[in-house]
């Protein structure tokens, strides 16, 4: 049987000591200069180094050079009290959940007085130190206020206001931190190399997101993936499914429904996180989390959000800048505020499930929300719109036609495929003409002015694919088989794939055009998101009578385009 890993690396000196320096730096300058103290307090979360420490703390005082924050490791003390060592007669620890008693004080106040059998001092490490009853530590009071002069006493606790004040105000107290994940995921790669065990990209970010920031937790995990691991080391999907986190690629399709306010997409998704057996609450939680990173990178658009969410790559973050800009800040917080709740709403008797699609329909319909933020998002989703078109309460301009030079004596009547035929004394529709006439002998100019009216046939078939392409796609070559299409980031353009979206704009181009080629994506970066169309949110189709409003829906309306207006 194979030693745990939390065991196996703890450390034996305050230098191997990670993430804790505003307390290992201040005790190894009191041990330097011998200006130790009778009574400590060490507090923190769990898993964070506080008894670690205090055995360290024992070492170097009874180290034979001591005291010293760097023992010998040579004599009798310091081969006793390493890590995972035997231990010495001369340091008692005491666990205060099982010997919390008066009595057990009693004893411990009465075996104070002897002198240590071989080292220099006598030191007491009490673990949980609150769990000592009122009388035990009454009882203590007298003899950690005034110690014989070879006994040494150290509290370690979770919850420190519990320890009665008269015993805290005899004591050095030291708050412990949880460690920063940069820090841990970097101790984590070097047990990993020591261990000879590769692991995923991407794994290792988990297990620290797993640990909270506790090291104990996070080798505790580290050690449960690295005794699983295959011939390959760990893999990601893998850490995913032990650790219960959802899968990437559900929450990105997730948020590209919510963008594209595709509700069938969102539903479909919410479908695909049962059929593969993720949790309902971890995927809400993590769905949670999603809306917060965008909220960040939103929040970051001038500057690089890398320097708040380190573990996320470069790539990742401009999917994300691109699908905050779709779905808007107040948006944002708006589903943020209802997926917490909704999150707490789960730890009742209904189904997990059924909550969690309550949720995804309440984001859905902010028409129905009548509180301030509701209406902020429908007002941001009008002022959106409006960007990239004319005031709400003002018809939209058609497009203008583009007219391509008619080949000679062209029948009109003989072209027109059976779709498209019309009576013989019918009025002649230009755009129609003018698609035909292209069909005879379309090139890669003539596609990209009618990009526009292919993007409008998607919309009726799939907002998802609409909002993909509206945002951050356009036109980058053709040839006899195929349309190549340029996307902005490799994020989108995997989620255009992974949607089947190829196939829409397929028939898109065959209704549109007449063209019938294959669609192949390829990332493009040069795109520019940052023009008025590229920042279009999807908006509802709503109202166009004031009368079928109600009175909040048309004073959003009103808002909305009395802000269009002003900005005009």
């Amino acid at each position: 049987m194979s030693l745990a890993l939390y065991r196996k690396y703890r450390p034996s000196v305050f230098a191997d000591v990670i993430g804790q320096e505003h307390v290992t730096l201040p005790l190894s300058n009191a041990l330097s200069g011998d200006r130790t103290h009778h009574a400590y307090l060490f507090s923190g979360p769990r898993g964070c180094g506080k008894t670690s420490s205090a055995r360290i703390m024992a070492r170097s005082l009874n180290c034979v050079e001591g005291p010293t924050p760097t023992p010998c490791g040579e004599c009798q003390s310091c081969k006793d009290l390493v890590a995972n060592g035997p231990g010495s007669l001369d340091v008692i620890e005491i666990d205060a959940a099982t010997h919390g008693l008066v009595d057990d004080a009693r004893d411990l106040r009465d075996k104070a007085f002897f002198a240590p059998v071989q080292s220099r001092y006598k030191i007491y490490i009490i673990d949980e130190a609150h769990q000592l009853g009122t009388g035990a530590a009454n009882a203590l009071l007298k003899v950690v206020e005034e110690p014989p002069p070879h006994v040494i006493f150290i509290f370690a606790t979770t919850e420190p206001e519990k320890l009665i004040s008269t015993i805290r105000s005899r004591t050095h107290h030291y708050p412990f931190r949880l460690v920063p994940p940069g820090i841990l995921v970097a101790h984590l790669e070097k047990i990993c190399n020591a261990e000879g065990v590769k692991v995923a990209k991407g794994v290792l970010p988990l297990v620290v997101r797993a640990s909270g920031g506790s090291v104990r937790d996070a080798l505790s995990i580290l050690g449960q993936l690295l005794a699983g691991a295959g011939s390959d080391g760990v893999s990601y999907e893998i850490a995913i499914q032990l650790l219960g986190f959802t899968d990437g690629a559900l929450l990105d399709d997730a948020i590209d429904a919510l963008a594209a306010r595709d509700g069938a997409s969102l539903f479909k998704t919410v479908d695909r996180v049962i059929e593969s057996g993720h949790d309902p609450r971890r995927f809400t939680s993590d769905f949670l989390e999603r809306l917060r990173d965008l909220m960040i990178v939103d929040a970051l658009q001038q500057t690089n959000a890398n320097s708040i969410l380190r573990d996320l790559p470069e790539d990742q973050i401009e999917r994300m800048r691109t699908q905050a800009n779709q779905i808007g800040a107040a948006n944002l917080s708006r589903a943020a505020d209802i997926a917490a709740e909704g999150l707490t709403q789960m730890r009742g008797a209904t189904a997990p499930r059924l909550i969690l699609e309550l949720i995804c329909g309440r984001i859905l319909l902010p028409g129905t929300d009548t509180t301030e933020r509701g209406l902020l998002s429908r007002i941001e989703r009008l002022e959106r719109a409006d960007s990239i078109s004319v005031p709400v309460s003002q018809p939209a301009t058609p497009a203008p036609v583009v007219k391509a030079e008619p080949p000679k004596k062209v029948d009109v009547k003989e072209s027109v495929s059976p779709k498209t035929a019309e009576p013989k004394d019918a009025p002649k529709d230009e755009k129609a003409i003018t698609v035909v006439e292209r069909n005879s002998a379309i090139d890669v100019t003539g596609l990209r002015r009618i990009w526009p009216d292919v993007i409008e046939e998607v919309k009726k078939k799939r907002r998802l694919t609409w909002s993909l392409l509206s945002a951050s796609a356009h036109i980058v070559s053709m040839d006899e088989n195929s349309i190549t299409i340029g996307i902005v980031n490799p994020g989108a353009r995997d989620s255009f794939l992974r949607s089947e979206s190829d196939v829409i704009l397929r028939q898109a181009f065959v209704d549109v055009v007449g063209v019938d080629k294959k669609i192949e994506v390829i990332v493009d970066s040069s795109i520019d998101t940052n023009t008025p169309a590229a920042r279009a949110v999807r908006v509802d189709e709503s109202p166009t009578d004031k009368n079928q409003l109600s009175g909040p829906e048309l004073l959003a309306r009103e808002l909305g385009a009395k802000i269009v207006k002003d900005d005009r």
